[in-house]
Parts: C-alpha cells; structure tokens; sequence
C-alpha cells in the first residue's frame, strides 16, 4: 500500500530531572506521546519508532527547573496519504450514497456517491448493502470487504481521507489482485479513449499551427540537402 514511508530523524527529547534514573523509560514515554497524531515536522501520522540513543551524555537546560536535553536518533514509520495514492481499507459501512472505511485501524475514509463510478450498481441482498458491478458479479463491495481506493484528500487534524472509486484499478481488492489481466486491458482501452476524445477536441488554431509547423520542417529539411550537395561538389 502506498503512503507509508520510513524517516530517520535526530531528536532531542526534554526530560525532568526526577527521571535522570529512568531515562529510557521518560524516552519511550514521550515518543510515544506522537503515535496517531499528525506530525508537521514529519510531514505525516507517526505510527511507530525504533529509538537510539546517541550519548548517555545530556545537556542540562537553565532555569527554575533545570530539564535535561537527550539527544537521540530514531526510525520512524509515517502514514503519509496524498492525492492520487492508492490505499487499502476495510469497509465498515454502506449506503446507497457512500462507502466508509477504515485504514490501517484509525484513519476513517469515506467515498461518495459521484466518486463511485457507474460499473458499480447499488443492491440489498438478504437484508445486506452492496455494491455489485455490472460487468463482473463476483466484483462486489459490501462491510468487511478490503477495496483499494484513491486518495482524493487528507484531513490531517482529524486524520479522514476523502476517497475515489472512478478508476478501473480500483475496488474490491481480492478481486482486482485475481483479475489483474482483465482489468489492466479495460484500463489500456480506457487510456486510448481518453487520447483520441483528446485529439478530436483540438481547437482548428491548434490544427492550423501544426500544419504551419510541418512545411517549416521539410523546408529545413530541403536547405540542409543543398548544403550536403554542395560540398560534395567542392
């Protein structure tokens, strides 16, 4: 799953003076004061650390309470979604006008209805909301299923993903890693179509320009002939 990533950082973590006997234990505790919060400095939600401490030597700070600054190194696992990312969630909940999810056990996702492209069609089966494709009926989306979404936005305060379901490449994931070949070919058509609407909608300046473009080729072309011919002559 993409937006996770690795970061080494250097620290220096502020201890009181009662805890000079119990400094990993202090070190431990504050790290662990930044599990699942966003971190600006780390540009994302710190969800793990592998501390080192650098020197058993701390830098004692003035003041009515003189802290000690203990300098570390640590290894930290960043949760970093950003648009366009795909992630991977448990669906927790259906309705005809949105899907919610959960990643990785604390950051909710939710897609909504114009984010859900129209393969997929609303049902009720045996008291259960699903959503089922039209091409495909074992491609389904219903609460427990893990889907495979894009990133459309990131709300880092309250740590909710905004999602899209509008690629072919995503879904039910189970689905999408037994189907690869299938779907990668609806991509692709996807993709051709997209270039040729493209080309048709050229405006006629940019229709004209290129035809201007073309004699200007060839008659660079022409010049440098008559040039090569000329000193063959010579």
């Amino acid at each position: 799953m993409e937006g996770l990533k690795e970061s080494e950082a250097n620290l220096v973590v502020y201890l009181h003076p009662s805890m000079a006997k119990c400094v990993n234990d202090a070190i431990l505790r504050e790290l662990s004061s930044l599990l699942f919060t966003y971190s600006e400095t780390f540009d994302g939600v710190v969800l793990a650390y592998d501390p080192n401490v650098r020197s058993n030597l701390a830098k004692i700070l003035p003041g009515i309470h003189p802290y000690l600054g203990v300098r570390l190194k640590a290894k930290l696992l960043l949760f970093s979604p950003k648009p366009n990312m795909l992630l991977e969630g448990e669906v927790v909940k259906i309705s005809r006008q949105s899907i919610h999810a959960v990643i990785l056990g604390f950051s909710s996702a939710v897609i909504a209805d114009e984010d859900i492209r129209d393969e997929f069609k609303y049902k009720v089966k045996h008291g259960k909301e699903v959503f089922v494709s039209r091409h495909h009926k074992k491609h389904k989306i219903k609460v427990g299923t893990m889907i495979r979404f894009l990133v459309k936005s990131f709300d880092e305060e309250i740590l909710h993903i905004s999602g899209s379901l509008v690629a072919v490449h995503t879904g039910c994931a189970r689905w999408l890693d037994a189907n690869l070949e299938e779907w990668s070919q609806a991509d692709s058509t996807t993709r051709k179509r997209k270039g040729r609407d493209e080309k048709e909608q050229k405006t006629p300046d940019d229709k004209m320009m290129a035809n201007r473009e073309m004699p200007s080729l060839k008659k660079d072309d022409r010049i440098k002939k008559l040039k090569k011919k000329r000193k063959e002559h010579t």
